[in-house]
Formats: structure tokens, sequence, C-alpha cells
């Protein structure tokens, strides 16, 4: 059966790519990639270097005439964000994406597609093999666990480097060189609630969040996009407030602790005689919901329909408010923007998963700020909220950032590579997200670092598409930059 990314350009890049997509790689789970990747790299007589947290380095040749050129490091990770539709049945340790084009764009079918950062890492590859690129020794750092916390990152040893030029190759937009990102830190929360027997003649009531578009929580935090896990707080908020006499059996959303929660839903024991108060009560709460939300997630919707299994034990309602209320008040989306670039968020959170072990509640919120003493605030602001109701809180290790340097001598060579190339010059940015630039800057003091990709819009979420087109201008800038730094 032939792929639909076989007759795409440039052949190199979106072969690598499309053998990726046949391989689960799903965060702490990078083992197939990388024997897929180590078994690539022997083939080609490359040498590789693994360190113990798992790292890959691929040491490629340069090309000949070019060996006393700089060592230059393309960097990528190998994880994935493992997001899918509820109602898509997909197992991400098992099987394969199924991609599909639209135009000028690639997407898969109910899941991520995983072009952040497989699109970087088939660019890394792809070079390494091009008889047409031009480039001086190659490092193809290829890291792991980066979606879940930059853990990789953290661990690289340093001794896999000797490269001084590092290119980044996991931003998502076309035309623009990052210079720049994000630190960010997670707060997790744990309340534990008792419970007591359901009211006699209550009702079992299931109350879901749907439509929301989610996405990445750095990229996509500043075009306010709805928060399952906040609307369905206002839902249950709604119904206090219109005297409904309910109970929580339970609450739950989100998935990942960097994606914008799309889903969310809250069972529910009601009495009887409030089970019509109770969806009207609704029906003006997603009223509202959508007037806020409806131009950035129109898809925005408040399902009622009866609850399924175990409904027996409620929280009590002391419980049911202290939870609620401390949703309520947590700090969600853009908190400051940036005095010093124009446009950029500088500190933000995001309120990104509630789960459910028995009697225990798990709350994760994820702040991210480019300026550190800020982060700290945000943190501080999140854990305030929630110690306040009662949760114990724990403050997790944070990441650092990475501070634009406009003087870079790398981003001069880029800079000018891009304008001969597309007779423009390249927009400079930097990113309200996590790189891993900012940890590895600061393991390998002194190393100059860009990042440049593709456009991928959004990530983390089964909406994640790449612009086919801008595949070929990412892998067209990233040989004339090794091409020019070889010279």
């Amino acid at each position: 059966m032939s792929s639909p990314l076989e007759n795409l350009k440039p052949q190199l890049v979106w072969r690598h790519f499309d053998a990726m997509l046949q391989i689960p790689r799903p965060s702490k789970h990078e083992e197939q990639i990388s024997q897929h990747v180590i078994s690539w790299a022997e083939s080609k007589g490359f040498q590789v270097k693994r360190d113990a947290a798992g790292n890959l380095v691929v040491r490629v040749p340069a090309t000949p005439g070019k060996e006393n050129a700089p060592t230059v490091v393309l960097q990528g990770h190998l994880d994935m964000v493992a997001e899918k539709n509820q109602d898509v049945d997909f197992d991400f340790l098992k099987d394969a994406i199924k991609p599909r084009i639209e135009g000028d764009h690639l997407y898969a079918t109910g899941t991520t597609l995983g072009a952040d950062n497989g699109i970087g890492l088939a660019g890394g590859m792809a070079v390494a093999e091009d008889p047409d690129a031009v480039h001086g020794p190659l490092e193809l750092l290829m890291t792991v666990d980066e979606e879940t916390g930059l853990t990789g990152a953290m661990q690289l040893d340093p001794s896999l480097l000797e490269g001084r030029l590092m290119i980044n190759l996991d931003t998502e937009e076309d035309g623009a060189i990052y210079i720049g990102c994000a630190g960010g830190s997670t707060t997790r929360i744990r309340f534990e609630v008792f419970r007591e027997d359901a009211a006699a003649g209550s009702k079992p009531i299931h109350i879901a969040v749907r439509g929301l578009r989610g996405g990445h929580s750095g990229m996509e935090i500043h075009e306010n996009r709805g928060n399952a896990l906040k609307c369905i707080a206002r839902t249950l908020n709604a119904l206090r407030k219109a005297g409904v006499d309910f109970a929580v059996v339970s609450m739950t959303g989100g998935s990942k602790h960097n994606a914008i929660p799309r889903e969310a839903d809250a069972v529910l024991r009601v009495a009887a005689a409030h089970e019509a108060k109770l969806k009207e009560a609704v029906t003006k709460i997603e009223a509202v919901l959508r007037d806020e939300f409806g131009e950035i997630d129109p898809n925005l919707k408040l399902e009622v329909k009866a609850a399924e299994g175990d409904t027996s034990k409620v929280w009590t309602n002391a419980d049911r408010d202290r939870i609620l209320d401390s949703l309520l008040a947590c700090p969600n989306g853009v908190m400051s923007m940036s005095r010093a670039v124009a446009g950029l968020v500088e500190t933000s959170n995001n309120l990104a998963v509630m789960e459910m072990d028995g009697n225990k509640v798990e709350i994760l919120g994820s702040s991210r700020s480019s300026v550190m003493p800020s982060l700290q605030g945000a943190v501080e602001q999140v854990a305030a909220v929630f110690r306040l109701a009662g949760a114990e809180v724990e403050e997790m290790d944070g990441y650092p950032s990475w501070k634009p340097n406009p003087n870079s001598p790398l981003l001069g060579v880029a800079k000018k590579v891009h304008k001969e190339l597309f007779n423009k010059e390249p927009h400079l940015r930097a990113i309200h997200a996590g790189l891993e630039c900012g940890l590895i800057g600061e393991k390998f003091p002194g190393m100059d670092m860009i990042s440049i990709g593709p456009s991928i819009e959004g990530p983390h979420s089964p909406d994640e598409r790449v612009q086919i087109s801008t595949v070929e201008n990412f892998y067209t800038l990233l040989k004339g930059v090794l091409k020019t730094l070889a010279a």
C-alpha cells in the first residue's frame, strides 16, 4: 500500500518522517525509535553514542574537503505527545499514526501527528545522507522524554558532544529564527477527599466538556483558548449558584502537563427533584462559555447524560466546595506580557490535569516564564491558592529559560543565508515554550544556538498539522546554513 507522503518534497525528509509514523514513540517509550535510529546510523557507517538517560548522538563525517570546519550539533527530541480524541480507538504503544493530506497540510487521523519533533529529526537524518548537502562534521543529538519535562536534556551526559554550534530543529514557524525560550516548572497538588453515601433517591448524572481545541500550553496560550478544567469548574459553580442540590462522585480532565485540556468530566449525584433545574443551569452556562470562547473554540459543548458505574459514594460538600473554589481561583492563561520583546507572553500558567485514584485527587499546574524570578512568582501563586484550600503542594524541579543573544555569530550566518535564499529577512523570535536549548546551554557554556523549523499548528492536540510547503523551506535553510558554516 502506497504512502500519501511518498511524492512529497524533499523526498529524503519525508521518507524519514514516514518511517517514524510507523514507530510508537510516546514520551518515556522511545526504545523502538532509538533502535530505528541506531540501525539507520550503523547502515550508513556513522558512529553512535548513547548516554545513561537514553539520549543519542550520531556522528556524521564532514563532506570531503570540509573536515576542518567547525562541528555543528543538530538537535531534536525522539518522543512525541500522545493525544487522541476520546472516540478514537488507538494505542500509542502499538499502532502506527495514520496520516492524511488536505491541501498544503499533513494531519493525523484523530491523534497527534508527531511532526513535533519528527520533522526536525527527519531533517537532521536527511542532511546526514544527502549527496547534495555540504557540511562540516555533524553531531545529531536526539534526546528522550522532552515532552514531559525535558528530562533527557536535564540528564544529558556532557561528554557526548564536541560541537559548540547548535541548531535546534524544534520550533514551528516558517520564515523565523528563534533565539530564546521560556523556562518552566510544574506544580503537583494533592487533595484527599472524604466520601459518604449518596443521598437516597438522587440521580447519577455525567456532565462532560467537549469540543475544545486544546493545544500547546506555550505555543497557543496567548490565544485564550478554552480550558476544559476551568469550564467544568465554572459549570459546577453555576449549579451551586442556581441552588441545585448535587454531590460530586468524581472530577477529571486533561492528560498532559504541557497541553491545554480539551475535555473534562464530572460525575454527580443530583436530587431527583432538581434534575430539570440542573439541565436549565447547564444550558445557561453553556451559552455563557460559548459567548466567551466561541470565536476561538466554536465547537465547545456541554453534554449531560446518565452516569454509569458505581456512584454510591460522593464527596462531602465541604470537599466539593474547597476543591471547586481552588480550581476557580487558580490563575490560568497569560499572566503578563514581556516588557523586553513586543508581543511575547512573559509569564503564564496552565491548569493542566486533574485525576482521581480512590479518595486521592491530583492536579497539575504548568507555569512558564522567560524571566526566572517571574516563573518562581507564578509557581508560588499557584501553590498558595491550593494550600489555602488545604491541599498538599509540591513544587517540581523546573528548567531554565534560554536568554536571547542578538549578537550570536551563528545567528548572523543564518540571517545572511535566509536573506540570500528567500530574498527577505527572517523574523527573530523568542518562544513562550520550553526548548532544550536552555538546559543544553547550561551544560555547555558558550554554546552558540539558534532554532528553526517548518510551520506546525496545533502541536500536542489531534488538530496538529504541518504545512507541507514549509518543510522544503526549512530543509533548504538548514542545508544553506551548514554549507556556509563549512566554508
